[in-house]
């Protein structure tokens, strides 16, 4: 898969558990969790409205991996071994592993509570982005297109690539907007303060 625009997200707290189904393994858990804070992601903190997958999940192609890793498919929604849902704390996962060695022998690592968590990756469709109270910045995802779900065995730190850059371009668009408008900002942040400072030193080296 195309790395460009993906972003990966690892949901502190969240737990997945194995079950047996009508004789059929199960890996059952919460992928992501709406309206919970992260921790900092390199300037920024952000959350999942609630909805923010209901689109995807309903149309677009998705797999259940292992450690994210291509060649270990648990599952794909499209072929019914995959079950995605929303419900009122976040996106569930419902997955029904293959019988082959790679797959039992990851379950029993699951079963067993080495491994514990979920991850996913994504593309951004929608977001907004606000200062806080605390001068930093904020990020609310309002739409994805989900890509895949994955029970790893390490959280990676979160792949913020494309989220930077979007929060670059909020903080330019910030700053333009302020200086066009010429009006004293009553609270200023100090990361507009920066980027603001960096635009017009810019414009004043351009028209030397």
């Amino acid at each position: 898969m195309p790395e460009q625009n993906i972003e990966r997200r690892f949901i502190s707290g969240s737990q997945i558990r194995s079950e047996t189904v009508d004789g059929s393994p199960r890996i059952k858990g919460y992928v992501a969790v709406f309206n919970r804070w992260s921790g900092d992601l390199g300037g920024f903190k952000e959350k999942i409205d609630p909805g923010a997958f209901a689109g995807t999940i309903m149309k677009d192609d998705i797999r259940a991996l292992w450690n994210h890793d291509e060649k270990f498919v648990f599952g794909r929604n499209r072929s019914g071994t995959l079950i995605l849902a929303e419900d009122q704390n976040g996106l569930v996962a419902d997955i029904n592993p293959p019988d082959s060695q790679w797959a039992r022998d990851a379950m029993v690592s699951i079963e067993r509570g080495d491994v514990t968590g979920m991850s996913f990756a994504f593309r951004t469709i929608s977001d907004v982005w606000n200062d806080d109270s605390t001068g930093g910045l904020t990020r609310t995802l309002r739409e994805v297109e989900l890509l895949d779900v994955s029970p790893v065995t390490y959280p990676a730190y979160p792949d913020t690539t494309v989220a930077l850059r979007s929060k670059n371009i909020f903080l330019a668009q910030s700053a333009e907007t302020d200086e066009e408008s010429q009006e004293p900002t009553e609270i200023v942040f100090p990361n507009l303060v920066k980027a603001k400072m960096r635009m017009i030193q810019s414009r004043m080296e351009r028209n030397r």
